[in-house]
């Protein structure tokens, strides 16, 4: 378990020395007053303590990614921890900060307004309209997840899954329309808390049992073959990198009361759900003796639910079985919620449409509830596939943005701009090879993706030079 160990220490180390470096590239100033503070309105904009957000943001950006997608990626091999620790520390939580303090410097404006500041209108519209169907995808993919997690436990009796989809929309809509303080304030920090100690669970009973990583390779185990540039870094997306995030971090921007906190909030944040998806790539590697286990696991034993239930009351009993899967299903839960109500936000501030009484919430809340029970009918492959590209695809967005504004401001863009091109490469290729996408081989589907990002950051950097000129 060697390089499992080291590698949740880098992390741990990435957050305390790169972390700072980003935090001061960026420049966070607690002398500038913040829209927790300046726009308070006892619903979306609510001050609230640090250690308070940053519980609700990796509860918010955690779902089943860093769970179902570290275990689907752990069939690639040990390579998968390369991922997640490079891929927190570079991309993810540099991208993550960034979305979450250029939304405090903007009156806690969501993601797609974001954009389009800083990479103009035509980016705006269409990420207004690729954020909100990645929105509603992520809450039907949150939905559908944990009802099955809850009808394999047979809760108080409960085993039919459209049963548990229904309560579960209905927790949805009622945390979507409340003020941010009264379900999300007050549960999400407790939630946020147990799903940490019951992932130190986990991992503390691999090492103490004294389960065995296979040994150390960059070569691919995959059962199926499938390549891992770039299907790896789609399918570990929320344990490295993740667009969904970027939407959740302007809920948080509302209610920071001061910019200093950005580093722990949403840098600090990021490194922990790597954390959690580091325990959870080695638990599937280990746990059925190696990836061909694992990958037989997946086929027969119910998916990664029935894979994270087995794990989760083997190592830990009964008693800490139930407890840890109830974090897993409270993980992706609290997702889902406050993936409706960043919809609600977004479409609200696309429209400049007032959010404080309770029938303009409804307004936009409904419809939204309608599509997403609609689509929990469509197979949940399906669905998460569509969802695993969009997200990195709205990453990619959202880091040129973030490097569009490091010039603007006068700074090194470099930062933000190789992370934006490596995730270029990554959607580019992806979308050409995946089933979902234009399934074109290998041999096609890299020059493309790699012609893609070198055409993007040429482009960038062109575009930045003539700024530069033009503000001189």
């Amino acid at each position: 378990m060697s390089y499992f160990i080291i590698g949740i220490i880098v992390l741990v180390l990435g957050y305390i020395t790169y972390g700072k470096v980003v935090d001061k590239h960026f420049g966070a100033d607690d002398s500038k007053e913040t829209p927790a503070t300046r726009l308070q309105d006892g619903i979306d904009f609510m001050p609230m303590s640090w250690k308070k957000i940053f519980l609700i943001q990796f509860l918010n950006i955690a779902g089943l990614g860093p769970i179902f997608g570290a275990i689907q990626g752990a069939l690639f091999g040990p390579v998968a921890f390369i991922w997640i620790a490079l891929g927190s520390i570079f991309a993810g939580g540099v991208h993550d900060y960034f979305s979450g303090m250029l939304s405090v410097r903007h009156n806690g404006k969501s993601i797609s307004e974001i954009v389009g500041i800083y990479l103009g209108n035509g980016a705006r519209q269409v990420m207004r309209v690729f954020s909100v169907v990645l929105l509603i995808l992520v809450g039907t993919v949150f939905m559908t997840g944990p009802a099955g997690l809850l009808a394999n436990l047979n809760l108080f009796g409960l085993s039919n899954l459209q049963v548990w989809v229904l309560i579960v929309l209905a927790y949805y809509f009622l945390a979507t329309v409340l003020p941010v303080d009264k379900i999300i304030g007050k549960l999400y920090p407790i939630f946020g808390a147990s799903l940490l100690i019951m992932a130190a669970g986990i991992g503390a009973k691999l090492v103490i049992d004294g389960y065995q990583l296979p040994a150390f390779t960059l070569s691919n185990l995959h059962p199926k073959g499938l390549p891992i540039w770039a299907i790896l870094f789609t399918t570990i997306a929320c344990g490295a990198i993740s667009g969904f995030h970027a939407t959740q971090s302007p809920m948080m921007a509302r209610c920071m009361t001061k910019e200093s906190y950005g580093r722990r909030v949403f840098y600090g944040s990021m490194i922990a759900e790597g954390v959690i998806a580091m325990i959870w790539a080695a638990a599937g590697m280990v746990f059925f003796n190696g990836v061909g286990g694992l990958s037989e696991a997946l086929a027969t034993g119910g998916g990664p639910a029935g894979v994270v239930y087995t794990i989760s009351t083997t190592l830990l009993g009964p008693v800490g079985g139930i407890l840890a899967m109830l974090g897993v299903i409270a993980c992706p839960i609290t997702s889902g919620d406050t993936a409706f109500r960043s919809a609600r936000l977004t479409i609200a501030d696309a429209m400049n449409f007032e959010q404080g009484p309770i029938n303009k919430r409804l307004l936009l809340s409904v419809p939204l509830f309608v599509v997403g029970f609609a689509l929990t009918r469509i197979d949940f492959n399906i669905i998460w596939r569509y969802f695993a590209w969009s997200n990195q695809t709205l990453a990619m967005i959202v880091l040129w943005a973030a490097a569009a504004y490091l010039v603007k401001m006068g700074k090194s863009h470099w930062m933000t701009s190789l992370p934006a091109t490596f995730m270029t490469a990554v959607s580019i290729t992806y979308i050409m090879q995946a089933p979902e996408g234009f399934k074109l081989a290998t041999s096609i589907s890299y020059p493309v993706g790699a012609a893609a990002a070198i055409l993007a950051l040429g482009f960038f950097i062109y575009k930045s030079r003539v700024e530069v000129v033009s503000v001189k």
